[in-house]
């Protein structure tokens, strides 16, 4: 849910390009975080960074609020244009990987040893983009299934069970590699 301050700065901003400062001064270093931890490159986070704000920029007059963080929208578009960059560069996908966030995993996964976490680093090699990015926002980013399901464009129900068959999907692939 949208701050009464943030949805009046979002209103403005579609009719005033000068008030996106403030949401922009706002997420910026939110995101930058986001996208370095996928790309691994300053410089390309750089790039990319500038891209999602100037897409938010141009794009703010189609903004709706749906009762969703407006970073919601700046992570979906973060996420289109990290896809886009791949895409366009043929690099290797980065993947970055936290304690914090592996610790959250390993307790859904069942692998809280110390010695297990190493298998289960190895396991998230096996997931899919599309599956690693859910559960990069909820166990990495500690999103609500709501806000995950809002950032990828899939409802709620639709992250809690692409997430839970995941989780079994790695516990599956846990197995084998340990």
């Amino acid at each position: 849910m949208l701050a009464p301050d943030e949805k009046q700065q979002i209103e403005e901003s579609k009719t005033n390009p000068q008030c996106f400062e403030p949401l922009y001064v706002k997420y910026y270093e939110p995101i930058l975080k986001f996208i370095y931890k996928r790309v691994e490159s300053f410089d390309d986070t750089k790039e990319i960074v500038a891209i999602v704000f100037t897409k938010a920029l141009i794009n703010i007059t189609k903004y709706k609020d749906q009762g969703f963080p407006f970073s919601s929208w700046l992570y979906r578009i973060s996420i289109n244009e990290i896809n886009q960059f791949y895409r366009d560069t043929k690099k290797m996908r980065a993947i970055s990987i936290d304690e914090n966030g592996i610790q959250n995993l390993a307790a859904e996964t069942d692998t809280e040893k110390r010695e297990m976490i190493s298998h289960l680093k190895a396991a998230l090699n096996y997931l899919s983009e599309d599956e690693y990015m859910i559960i990069e926002l909820r166990y990495f980013e500690e999103r609500p299934f709501s806000e995950v399901g809002e950032i990828l464009g899939i409802t709620e129900n639709n992250a809690k069970v692409k997430t839970y068959r995941i989780i079994e999907k790695l516990k599956g692939v846990f197995e084998k590699v340990s």
